[in-house]
């Protein structure tokens, strides 16, 4: 039963994440503003991808993945690569900025940010990555959002120039 509830916090909150999110995405964003959000949004994930993916080729951490570490089976799914920094938690990141950002509803991006946090939990628990790891997923999502602080000056610029 415990492996069962470890399984679906590693990797079954990925579906309402990504739910909730593009729901709110979609219905939260005012049509007006999609054509500038929706791009940012694309480029923060890449950014964000991007700056892992190269971290991750030029330095992983000296131990490798839990389970290997401890000789068990690893209680969710995982890529066959050195784990740092989680994929699960990168994504689950990104899209709750993205909502966090984007739809300026702080309820839905809360929700967002709690069930990273689950997911990153339920990693640990799976022993498919190191708390590090889940760590390293956060921090990259958060350089790709600063696509979203960039956006956020302009218009407070605007807005202070037009008042």
């Amino acid at each position: 039963m415990v492996d069962v509830i470890i399984r679906i916090l590693a990797d079954g909150l990925m579906l309402p994440i990504v739910l909730i999110g593009a729901y709110a995405l979609l219905v939260y964003v005012p049509n007006n503003q999609k054509i500038k959000s929706y791009p940012r949004i694309i480029m923060a994930g890449i950014t964000a991808l991007l700056l892992a993916k190269l971290t991750g080729l030029m330095w992983q951490p000296d131990s490798a993945r839990p389970f290997i570490e401890m000789g068990v089976q690893a209680k969710a799914a995982y890529l066959d690569n050195a784990g740092f920094p989680s994929d699960h938690v990168l994504f689950a990141a990104a899209i709750s900025f993205a909502v966090w950002f984007e739809t300026k509803r702080p309820k839905v991006a809360i929700l967002l940010f709690v069930l990273t946090v689950l997911v990153a939990l339920g990693r640990v628990l799976a022993l498919v990555h190191t708390p590090l790891d889940c760590l390293g997923g956060f921090i990259f999502a958060s350089f790709g959002a600063l696509w979203y602080l960039t956006n956020n000056s302009k218009t407070t610029k605007k807005n202070s120039t037009r008042g």
